[in-house]
């Protein structure tokens, strides 16, 4: 079988100005765009960021991926999903999948990833790294993430306060991404740390409705949109508003 090449592509964090070149010139080049969308709509923000970006009548396609934590459920649609994508890449067709971020950090594409390697490992793939939104944060903070010998620990919020706990142990900053959920444990658990005034929160970063909170005493414990992260550093901030 004649495979194509199915391009793993990072878009950024959402600012459609921080999409790199060789990211547009893959999907100026490709025959299909695979987007990962919840199986309750086909919205995709990746799409969205990419969409000025692709020739005219090339077809972007949705793969539902349902938000569940069975574990059954979801290989069950890794596995449908990649054939989906192997069906396109048969006769040479190109594929790239795009999403949020890079590719390899927190990805639905790192499912595809694993399933068409295991099932088909002569097919091949080629990842476009793409800035992820911790970097943009960053820099929307202006705020140094480490340097020297320093060290930093990029953890998720989904399993509340406790990851942080492990990790700022061992890191001078943490980035905590996915902290919507469990955003006020994860408040309680900075506030036993006496890590609060140490942290900023950033928020749908390079956005319509960018939010940045330097002081977390100011704003109330609600959740705050699901494209948020905090960056948590042992020492005081350089500089801050």
């Amino acid at each position: 079988m004649n495979y194509g090449t199915l391009y793993g592509v990072g878009v950024g964090p959402g600012d459609p100005e921080l999409i790199t070149l060789k990211a547009v010139k893959i999907l100026r080049h490709v025959a299909v765009v695979f987007a990962a969308a919840s199986t309750r709509n086909h919205y995709s923000l990746a799409v969205e960021i990419a969409s000025p970006h692709l020739d005219r009548g090339v077809p972007v396609a949705h793969l539902g991926f349902p938000m569940t934590r069975d574990k059954k459920v979801l290989a069950d649609a890794w596995a449908e999903n990649s054939r989906k994508v192997v069906e396109t890449l048969k006769d040479g067709n190109d594929a790239a999948f795009i999403t949020l971020g890079d590719p390899l950090i927190y990805s639905t594409f790192g499912y595809i990833l694993e399933a068409v390697r295991k099932a088909h490992p002569e097919i091949p793939i080629k990842i476009i790294p793409g800035i992820t939104s911790y970097q943009a944060g960053a820099a929307a903070t202006g705020q140094i993430l480490v340097e020297g010998e320093g060290s930093f620990a990029v953890t998720t919020g989904i399993g509340g306060g406790g990851s942080l706990k492990q990790w700022v142990d061992h890191a001078d900053s943490v980035v905590m991404l996915k902290v919507y959920r469990h955003y006020k444990e994860i408040l309680d658990t900075l506030n036993e740390l006496d890590l609060t005034d140490n942290s900023v929160l950033v928020s749908r970063c390079g956005m319509d409705g960018e939010e940045i909170v330097w002081n977390l005493k100011d704003r109330d414990d609600t959740p705050p949109h699901y494209m948020s992260h905090l960056i948590i550093r042992k020492k005081r901030w350089i500089s801050s508003p």
